[in-house]
């Protein structure tokens, strides 16, 4: 996060960081570009290597290890098993898919809710950068239906009991360093009444 911002401090060196939502909605490709800071324009598998990003939080070295998941039912019963010591959730959906959107309250949701009982989550809007897509927005039109708008995903956000809600583009990785900030904010510095509470001690500190 560029700036100084209020935190409290890491209590350890290693935050985990699990990502779900359905498949099809750019988490691989989200988590590929932010990890090497590339997008992976050639191949892009189901479920991308974990991967340890380093990174330095009130002047603290710290590692981010980034988890993967397969959304696709097939995986529902090998999923589960990538989320113990989970210290943050990334709930993904495509802002390109209403139905993905729809099962962040009727899927997602409850899911960490219920795997990941007090462990804070962020909802994420994926592929922004094809809300101006003629051609996506063609194919939406036809089903009689639109991107999903930032105001809805912060409804959504309110609703299902999400830290906050942020957009990004993996392809031109618009907000996506600000997907991880907020990740690794909901753990450090968790909202009063949020799912997880810590004694804060107030310091002045940055993310690189």
């Amino acid at each position: 996060m560029n700036g100084c911002h209020r935190l409290s401090p890491p209590k350890s060196d290693y935050i985990k960081c699990t990502v779900v939502g359905d498949g099809g909605v750019g988490k691989t490709c989200m988590l590929v570009s932010y990890a090497t800071n590339k997008f992976p324009s050639e191949y892009v598998p189901t479920v991308f290597d974990n991967y340890a990003v380093s990174l330095s939080v009130c002047n603290k070295p710290m590692i981010l290890g980034l988890f993967d998941t397969a959304g696709q039912e097939d995986y529902d019963r090998l999923r589960v098993l990538a989320y113990p010591d989970t210290d943050v959730f990334v709930v993904c959906f495509s802002v390109m898919s209403p139905a993905s959107f729809e099962n962040v309250e009727e899927k997602w949701g409850p899911e960490v809710h219920h795997y990941g009982e007090q462990t804070p989550f962020i909802l994420v809007g994926t592929q922004v950068d094809l809300r101006d897509n003629y051609f996506e927005l063609q194919r939406l039109q036809k089903n009689r239906q639109k991107p999903v708008s930032y105001e809805m995903g912060l409804r959504l956000a309110n609703r299902v009991g999400a830290n906050c809600y942020v957009e990004c583009s993996a392809l031109t990785q618009k907000g996506l360093k600000a997907v991880f900030d907020n990740a690794i904010l909901a753990v450090i510095n968790p909202q009063p009444g949020s799912r997880r509470t810590r004694k804060k001690t107030t310091y002045l500190c940055r993310i690189l």
